[in-house]
């Protein structure tokens, strides 16, 4: 079976989803959401990408990033990818696979539609029943989008 080349268009985002093989969690403590988030400050900062919103659930992620250069979104989810799943592996003496098959994305183009995908995205607890109120999930950007709250993970959108 061949696998489907991915659209990349330039000055467009990306609604990115990434999911633990067979389901499985993903983050068993809360030093692992801790670890991810340093993971995704270096690739993004290393790449000059931005982060508009993101959600850490149990078994799967969600990113809307915008990477300087199309070509690097790769770069970036594969270093987050390879670099969590060594200290997952690592941590829990596991082996083989934490992801389940390569990455989703999407494009979003930098309208409005982009808010309405960060919303959608810091809104998965609520949709997964976790929690209540989003401000109530640790693991989203919402608290720095719509609280201020900073976390050094997050970029202001500005429109173009």
């Amino acid at each position: 079976m061949t696998t489907k080349t991915r659209v990349l268009i330039d000055n467009a985002a990306y609604h990115i989803m990434v999911r633990g093989n067979q389901r499985q969690k993903i983050f068993l403590q809360e030093n692992d959401y801790l670890r991810y988030l340093i993971y995704l400050k270096r690739y993004k900062n290393r790449f000059k990408a931005k982060v508009y919103s993101y959600c850490l659930m149990p078994n799967h992620v969600h990113l809307l990033l915008d990477p300087s250069d199309k070509l690097d979104l790769k770069r970036i989810m594969h270093g987050i990818s390879m670099s969590y799943a060594k200290y997952f592996n690592h941590k829990y003496e596991k082996c083989g696979h934490l992801w389940q098959g390569r990455y989703k994305n999407y494009v979003i183009q930098k309208d409005e539609y982009l808010v309405n995908c960060a919303t959608y995205i810091e809104m998965n607890p609520l949709k997964a029943g976790i929690c209540q109120r989003p401000e109530n999930y640790k693991w989203s950007s919402y608290g720095t989008r719509a609280l201020g709250k900073y976390d050094g993970v997050l970029d202001e959108y500005i429109s173009q």
